[in-house]
């Protein structure tokens, strides 16, 4: 019982520094992060030192606010600081996506210390994004290894096919799909906003 009051009293403290790092990477004042999350100055100065263990919703406002999953704050990471992450193929873990026929496997660092997210995709025949386009922050890079993967990005559409790339802003209406009965691989880049 010790080993696990030990492993979340280093997790509990280590949520404070993940604010200040991020709020300070970020060029945010403790009043702009306020403004930005709907959390008092004062509250999140006592968090970040320490002071004070956020609750959950203080904690959900927090890294919504500085664009992180709340895992990032409560996560057993041991590196923070590190520069460095190898991924190798054994290890990868599946990222999840609620789109169906899609399957992801995590080729890049963790999502607090790096901006770009990079996955090996599988896209299962006929599979698409769905009825409706998506909208979002940041961009994305695709690059079919095999098989072919059809964009529609701003009322154009894009035909990949192996060894083919494509390179796009999210903030445009964009679809995808994979109109062949064979299955698609791809390596898929999103720069994850800050």
């Amino acid at each position: 019982m010790s080993g696990w009051g030990a492993m979340l009293d280093e997790i509990v403290e280590s949520i404070g520094p993940k604010v200040r790092r991020l709020r300070l990477q970020k060029g945010l004042s403790l009043q702009q992060l306020a403004e930005r999350s709907g959390v008092s100055a004062a509250a999140i100065h006592k968090v970040e030192r320490n002071g004070m263990v956020p609750t959950i919703t203080t904690l959900i406002k927090l890294a919504a606010s500085l664009n992180r999953p709340v895992s990032y704050f409560v996560g057993e990471e041991t590196e923070v600081d590190s520069v460095v992450a190898l991924v190798r193929k054994a290890d990868r873990k599946a990222v999840y996506t609620s789109k169906q026929g899609l399957a992801l496997e995590g080729i890049s660092g963790p999502y607090g210390r790096f901006f770009i997210a990079g996955a090996a995709a599988t896209v299962e025949p006929h599979a698409d994004s769905g009825p409706k386009p998506m909208e979002h922050s940041g961009e994305e890079l695709v690059h079919v290894l095999s098989g072919t993967l059809v964009f529609d990005i701003d009322g154009d559409t894009y035909l990949l096919s192996p060894g083919d790339s494509l390179h796009f802003r999210t903030d445009r209406p964009h679809r995808w799909s994979n109109p062949s009965v064979r299955p698609a691989k791809a390596l898929w880049m999103a720069l994850r906003p800050s």
